[in-house]
């Protein structure tokens, strides 16, 4: 009797770390790690008008397996100001071709000289979702 309480008690010992390990269930936004795939979205305020050449402030949210937008778009010659909030799970932001990579909190300042689509997606391996996430910045 004593062996299977020991048993059972190792058992859900075991079942607790592996839950706790879990980066898109914890809250712990610290966490680095690289890994590509995410899905995006992004609330965006302009601080001039549509012509190429603005300074846009972008905050990108990331949730268990997704972004809240999904497409950022922008002009040639506008400087952006990506930041990443983790408001659940553990989550990074990379655009791989403009050297952009970020975590829970931290701004990257980006100045887009050529037009094009830039693949994002989170670089921290966040679940089984971890492969959701992905979105597109385009540049005009």
């Amino acid at each position: 009797m004593k062996k299977m309480k020991s048993t059972v008690f190792i058992a859900l010992v075991a079942l607790a770390s592996v839950l706790a390990l879990s980066a898109c269930g914890s809250n712990n936004n610290d966490s680095a790690s690289s890994s590509p795939s995410a899905s995006a979205s992004a609330s965006a305020s302009a601080s001039a008008p549509a012509a190429g050449g603005e300074t846009k402030e972008i905050t990108v949210t990331a949730t268990n397996f997704q972004f809240d937008t999904q497409e950022i778009k922008a002009k040639v010659g506008d400087t952006l100001k990506i930041t990443l909030k983790n408001e659940s799970g553990v989550h990074g932001l990379e655009i791989k071709d403009l050297n952009v990579n970020i975590k829970n909190g931290e701004t990257a300042t980006v100045v887009l000289d050529k037009a094009g689509t830039y693949d994002f997606n989170c670089s921290i391996m966040c679940g089984t979702g971890h492969d959701n996430m992905t979105g597109q910045l385009i540049v005009e």
